[in-house]
């Protein structure tokens, strides 16, 4: 056996239900915990089951998108990036890489602003989460995660394991005890948003998208995690039970919410507002309970997240779609260079929370928006694939039309979904995108090509001008965070 294959044998560890905690522990995090006042402030009962019935058909559409491409394209690893190349090109690519690494980077920071808001309602020196005492304290924690993830990844994945069926235990508990005090009068004076609310119920879905885009962050995780795979096709499986686990979970925790407080209640409650939601029925001890497993899911999550956006930064660059010195790792095989740059994005993007009036909705937002593009990227090279009928001679060419349709709708999905979640936030991530292309130039340097093609120059200067538009904005008063 030569030493690549006993590499490849010693890297290819991850099991079926290891890829399947890894899907779960990636999206349950923060999102969860703060469902009843999102949807509160948002709709009524009537609005959050059409939001969870579009969502939860967009996302399971990516998630069929995600286990074909496992299949039919099994070269390619660190999915969302690696599809958006073969696909359309190296800036694309680029820009998927970049993009899903800046989103994980940012949801991390909704994570810590999360933990010190919890901690504020004990602490008030907290505050929501974004006061000089939480920033630093959140600074300290994100160094400590940074050095035990150097320790290796295959270790730090099977500690997600654990904590991801921690972490599930008071959600599950949540929604069994609140269906005890369900109160099917306040559900059905909630059901269409109450009486003063005039929001059309279009409006009201449409409010709800980017929190249900963030909560389902993470589909991709068994994706991301291709190359540690025992076998490939349980990529494709591990992300279809853990989106199917976790949708059950949110529209419960959403749903029984309704049936507990009235919606203007709701849309009223410091976040994490499942922590007084399940207060206000079982006591005070409610409270801490939720309150304690959020810290324990949010930090599970942070560190999947951290995990995979040191992951898609070093395989870009094994690819040669980022810079070398990226490639870097130590003697635990963990790619230093992309961590400590993850570190530094995430400690970058938690400084600006001193400035934000609503810290974590601005985080969640943004990070919603900075990952419809790699989703988008993907879907359409799914899209790609069928209609051009590649791979479709080889590989069960009888599945073709299904796989079209899935991928189809997946590309609407989250086309609308940029679209729905408006022009600040487009111009927001264009701050974040232009920026990035500075690596792009120094790995297209490294390698003597020309920087871009004429309409990869055209998209880049679109970029600029909506990077230009959106400090202006920010500048004016006109967006806000």
């Amino acid at each position: 056996m030569t030493t690549a294959e006993n590499s490849e044998k010693t890297t290819r560890t991850m099991a079926l239900p290891t890829l399947s905690a890894m899907v779960v522990g990636s999206m349950v995090g923060a999102g969860v915990f703060s469902l009843p006042r999102n949807f509160g402030q948002a709709t009524g009962g009537l609005g959050a089951l059409i939001a969870w019935a579009v969502a939860g058909t967009g996302m399971l559409m990516l998630a069929f998108v995600f286990q074909s491409l496992a299949v039919r394209k099994p070269d390619l690893d660190a999915g969302v990036y690696a599809y958006a190349k073969a696909g359309f090109g190296e800036y694309l690519g680029f820009f998927s890489a970049f993009g899903y690494w800046a989103s994980t980077c940012v949801g991390n920071v909704s994570y810590w602003v999360l933990i010190k808001s919890t901690l504020g309602q004990v602490l008030p020196i907290f505050g929501e989460g974004s006061t000089i005492w939480a920033v630093l304290l959140s600074t300290v924690c994100i160094w400590a995660f940074h050095f035990m993830v150097l320790r290796g990844v295959q270790e730090a994945a099977t500690i997600n394991k654990i904590v991801t069926v921690a972490k599930l235990v008071p959600i599950l508990f949540f929604v069994v005890v609140t269906l005890f005090y369900f109160d099917a009068g306040i559900f059905v004076d909630n059901f269409l948003g109450g009486e003063d609310y005039s929001e059309s119920l279009f409006e009201q879905v449409r409010a709800t998208m980017l929190v249900t885009v963030f909560v389902f962050l993470g589909i991709e995780g068994a994706s991301v995690y291709s190359r540690y795979a025992r076998r490939r096709e349980d990529i494709g499986r591990a992300t279809v039970l853990g989106f199917l686990s976790v949708l059950a979970i949110f529209a419960s925790v959403t749903m029984v919410a309704y049936g507990i407080m009235p919606r203007d209640d709701l849309a009223a409650l410091q976040q994490p507002s499942m922590a007084p939601v399940f207060e206000s029925v079982v006591g005070t001890w409610g409270a801490w309970f939720i309150s304690i497993g959020l810290i324990v899911s949010v930090l599970g999550a942070y560190l999947a997240w951290t995990l995979m956006a040191a992951e898609v930064l070093f395989v870009a660059a094994q690819d040669r779609d980022m810079p070398s010195f990226l490639t870097r790792v130590n003697s635990r095989t963990v790619p230093v260079i992309a961590l400590v740059f993850t570190t530094v994005l995430i400690q970058l993007v938690l400084l600006t929370t001193l400035f934000s009036d609503d810290a974590f909705t601005f985080t969640l937002k943004l990070c919603s928006a900075l990952s419809l593009v790699p989703y988008l990227l993907a879907a359409a090279y799914a899209l790609k694939l069928g209609w051009t009928r590649e791979t479709y001679d080889e590989i069960q060419p009888e599945r073709r039309t299904r796989e079209l349709v899935f991928a189809g709708i997946a590309t609407f999905y989250t086309a609308f979904m940029i679209v729905a979640a408006g022009l600040e936030f487009l111009l927001l991530s264009c701050i974040v995108y232009a920026p990035g292309t500075i690596l792009f130039a120094l790995t297209r340097r490294e390698a003597g090509k020309r920087l871009f093609s004429p309409w990869e120059a055209a998209l880049f200067a679109a970029v600029a001008l909506g990077a230009i538009a959106g400090i202006v904005g920010l500048a004016t008063g006109a967006i806000t965070i």
